[in-house]
């Protein structure tokens, strides 16, 4: 079986770990995996504010040449090993020219990425989501409900999905029940089967890619995929190529959990 872990950081991430880039590989190796990705978080758009307290949501810029080359420094010694060069890339409302050119900019290093909300846009700022239960919560108290930010999570993807992002686009949408991460906080039941059907259904209409990602098995907040079991499968009869992603940050959380998604189960 080809094993594929296709969403994991570096030791450029900002709010990530000094773990490096040879120890995620040589833990890939010995945990059976042929084909891995680097998705580091990509620079956020020029003229957009982190509104995280440490604004380190993504990677600056000028460290964009550095990854790239240790990235393409790593591969020659892992024959036996496919290592995608790749990025995580933020979709915020509004900022659709911008993250366009810094797709551009990097697209000829690209051989993948990923396209994730984190931020969602209300009436006049933007608001990091899943940072925090913390901030989660304080956005439901804004907006009126948990139903709110739920439905506007699900807006903002299916707006990435259908955005006009330039020839470079990701080919593989990020985590899209993000929202599910406080679940076990707020403790309430949201009814959002059609939306996460309906946004599986876009996914296939314009021929993009599932991130199937782990790491929410990891947040006692969460304790399932994004998406959940049901919708992997749904995923898959709708015929979605789906990729697993440990979403890793540290060697210790790389492929956390891919034994779920490599079963008949999913």
């Amino acid at each position: 079986m080809n094993k594929r872990d296709g969403h994991i950081h570096t030791p450029f991430c900002p709010h990530g770990t000094s773990d490096p880039l040879h120890a995620y590989v040589d833990k890939a190796e010995k945990s059976g995996f042929t084909d891995i990705s680097f998705t580091e978080h990509a620079p956020l758009p020029a003229g957009f504010m982190d509104t995280t307290p440490a604004q380190d949501s993504g990677m600056n810029n000028s460290e964009m040449p550095a990854y790239f080359n240790a990235l393409n420094e790593v591969k020659p010694n892992y024959p036996n090993m496919r290592i995608r060069s790749g990025l995580e890339v933020d979709f915020i409302q509004g900022f659709e020219k911008q993250t366009s050119h810094i797709l551009e900019q990097v697209g000829s290093y690209l051989e993948d990425a990923i396209l994730s909300v984190h931020f969602l846009r209300y009436q006049n700022r933007f608001i990091c989501c899943d940072f925090s239960a913390e901030v989660f919560m304080q956005l439901a108290n804004d907006m009126g409900s948990v139903q709110a930010v739920y439905d506007l999570y699900y807006d903002t993807v299916e707006a990435s999905i259908i955005a006009d992002l330039g020839p470079y686009k990701p080919k593989r949408i990020g985590h899209p029940t993000l929202c599910h991460k406080f679940q076990h906080v707020h403790g309430e039941q949201i009814d959002d089967d059609a939306r996460i059907r309906n946004i599986l259904q876009l996914i296939k209409k314009h021929g993009y890619e599932l991130d199937v990602n782990s790491a929410g098995l990891s947040k006692p907040g969460c304790q399932e995929f994004y998406p959940p079991a049901p919708y992997i499968a749904y995923a898959r009869e709708l015929g979605i190529p789906l990729v697993f992603g440990s979403d890793a940050h540290s060697t210790e959380g790389l492929h956390k959990y891919a034994e779920h998604f490599y079963t008949e189960h999913y």
